[in-house]
């Protein structure tokens, strides 16, 4: 095959190959860094043998990423603070968002096994046939097809029964915005549960808090001492965006530090507020919105 066929070949799926390491490593920069690695594999690989370059590419980034997720794992133990994933942002030229899991589900995949993870993605989100996915894990169809059922309903609570639209979702996000950076009490008891959770990762880099904030009294008094702490300037919203499937906000929160904030919304309230303020997971949103507001108002 011609280097130029190849490197097609190659290019077509790409994209696919990137949201998939993403999905199963919760990081671009590691996703990127696996498909690049998959790149040098099918360059060395006899092509003259590959009947179907997608379910080769996938069977290589598949088993990159378990093998990164081995290292990933020990790195978590010694995280400070809590993990999230890095953040994606809902926007027409990242086209690693073309899919519907969302933040909460991100999260629900870090509960599952390695295999069961790479089963449910390559099975239920990126439609593999089965016989595909067992040659991806090295694994008897019968023991794949029980890996995503199990997966399958571990995340099953995590899919939203009621998907926000994005209208109210963009309302809600600036309206939480608003009243937790003037302190505005009654209006966050209006809108969050009472079994809020707020998350928060610095990943040890910048200040975060280091345990969740559980239930609607701490998290209101949370935003009560802050406003006391700081006045009401400690923060300003740079855009309202959709991250992870969740809408939210990129903002300059005191000292100029980035952050974004994913709403996750049931019923009508926000039942968990994700943060990310590690800057090493926050390279694509510095590059989407410059540094505007990099100095604290």
């Amino acid at each position: 095959m011609p280097p130029e066929a190849a490197t097609d070949l190659f290019e077509a799926q790409r994209t696919r190959l990137l949201r998939l390491a993403y999905r199963m490593l919760g990081s671009r920069a590691a996703a990127e860094d696996v498909v690049q690695d998959a790149w040098l594999r099918w360059r060395q690989a006899n092509l003259a043998e590959v009947r179907t370059p997608a379910a080769f590419l996938s069977r290589i980034v598949t088993r990159l990423c378990l093998d990164e997720m081995k290292s990933a794992h020990a790195r978590r133990e010694t995280y400070i603070g809590a993990w999230l994933p890095e953040p994606l942002l809902d926007t027409e030229q990242d086209p690693l968002g073309a899919d519907d899991l969302t933040l909460t589900l991100m999260m629900a995949l870090e509960r599952l096994s390695p295999l069961e993870r790479a089963a449910f993605l390559l099975h239920d989100v990126f439609g593999q046939p089965l016989d595909e996915v067992a040659a991806a894990l090295d694994r008897e169809a019968p023991a794949v097809r029980q890996l995503a059922s199990r997966a399958r309903k571990h995340v099953q609570s995590a899919r939203p029964r009621f998907p926000v639209a994005r209208e109210e979702g963009d309302r809600i996000a600036r309206a939480f915005f608003t009243a937790a950076h003037t302190g505005d009490v009654v209006a966050l008891k209006s809108m969050l549960a009472e079994s809020v959770v707020i998350q928060a990762d610095g990943g040890g880099k910048v200040t975060a808090f280091r345990n969740p904030i559980v239930g609607l009294a701490r998290v209101l008094r949370l935003y009560a001492g802050l406003l006391r702490k700081f006045g009401g300037d400690w923060s300003r919203m740079i855009q309202p965006t959709w991250i992870d499937g969740l809408p939210g906000y990129i903002s300059r929160e005191r000292g100029g530090i980035l952050q974004t904030t994913a709403l996750e919304i049931e019923d009508g309230k926000i039942v968990a507020v994700y943060m990310t303020r590690n800057p090493d997971k926050l390279a694509q949103v510095l590059a989407l919105v410059g540094d505007t507001g990099s100095r604290p108002q």
